[in-house]
């Protein structure tokens, strides 16, 4: 049986990345973040240098898309992690006047960040927290703005307020999007769990424990994290719309949930007896049934923001029926590095690969 290093798994994945298209957007900005978090971990100052070389592109120097959110623009949670770990100084007032304008972009009545291009709509949907809340706590540790801090850390909360599953703790992705503007889609999307995942671990591991609201995320954090074990299937993945027996398994959303077992239980909030276990068979999934021997990447959902069309918007079916599994999708690569990182921190050495 063929076995590698996590961290090599991970280092083939943004390669095959870059062989598959040009590392942008947002879900680029993330993969540029985990090879960032994995030369700090590593101490690899050659990839260091290379991730300083691409996220010193922004933002000038980058043929952006049409973001919903300016933090992106600049570089987003890639370019406020160097800063914080001290190897980017350079980015100081760049990150401080992104840090601004998140401030100053549309909310909903809630104060919760809505899509720009109609605030009227109040659009609101789970995605945003994984680089929101990040970027603004880090901006804030860094540049000592408390405000910075308790903008991201309320945009995270007041999202699990209001698309949490009371009945299963469990997110749907989205409000505003449907017929009726408050209606909440009825999914338990894997990915859209996944991204409140990200939003809370990484809350935790770079808020301060001192600070007052700590405590809180870690406890909502523990429920989410807990409320997903029921539904990992016996390939170690959790499914496209997580509840729902029939659904497809999904990888984007798996590796987000392996890399939170990882944070959680480094950072003793999750207890190791009951998620070491979950937490191995999740990674092992991922490099069995989600990666191809030229590490190419399966089982993605692609881009998925309440689809469906008239009744059937942001239904289960649509979930489920309307985003099928694709490979080398570029929303793949940057969860599944974040899962190997998390291994290596977790002092796995050694995964089986697809022979």
């Amino acid at each position: 049986m063929k076995v590698m290093h996590p961290l090599d798994i991970a280092s083939n994945l943004f390669t095959r990345y870059e062989l598959t298209a040009e590392i942008k957007n947002y879900f680029g900005i993330q993969a540029m973040f985990a090879l960032a978090q994995m030369a700090i971990a590593k101490q690899d100052n050659f990839m260091l240098e290379r991730v300083k070389n691409m996220i010193h592109r922004y933002p000038d120097d980058i043929e952006h898309p049409n973001y919903n959110f300016d933090y992106y623009r600049c570089g987003g949670n890639c370019q406020a992690y160097l800063l914080l770990m001290g190897e980017n100084d350079q980015a100081r007032e760049l990150i401080r006047e992104y840090a601004e304008k998140t401030i100053a972009q549309p909310t909903d009545d809630n104060g919760i960040q809505c899509m720009r291009r109609c605030p009227e709509m109040q659009k609101v949907w789970i995605d945003i927290v994984h680089t929101t809340t990040p970027f603004m706590v880090m901006a804030g540790v860094s540049l000592h703005e408390p405000r910075y801090i308790d903008f991201g850390i309320y945009q995270i909360f007041a999202l699990y307020d209001l698309l949490e599953d009371p009945s299963n703790h469990l997110l749907h992705q989205c409000r505003g999007f449907m017929a009726d503007p408050n209606a909440i889609s009825q999914d338990h999307w894997g990915r859209g769990n996944g991204w409140g995942v990200l939003g809370l671990a990484d809350l935790l591991q770079f808020l301060p424990k001192e600070h007052p609201q700590y405590a809180e995320a870690a406890r909502r954090f523990r429920r989410h994290m807990e409320a997903l074990l029921p539904y990992q299937t016996s390939k170690g993945l959790w499914r496209q719309s997580i509840a729902e027996e029939l659904a497809w398994e999904e990888s984007s959303g798996s590796a987000m949930f392996a890399y939170g077992m990882g944070v959680g239980m480094r950072l003793g909030i999750l207890p190791p007896e009951l998620f070491r276990d979950p937490f191995e068979r999740a990674l092992r999934g991922l490099v069995t049934h989600c990666l191809g021997r030229d590490f190419s990447t399966y089982r993605c959902c692609p881009g998925c923001l309440c689809p469906g069309e008239g009744p059937e918007k942001g239904t289960v079916k649509a979930y489920i029926t309307e985003k099928l599994p694709a490979i080398n999708d570029g929303h793949s690569f940057g969860p599944i590095m974040l899962a190997m990182l998390e291994a290596y921190k977790n002092g796995i050495n050694q995964l089986p690969m697809p022979e």
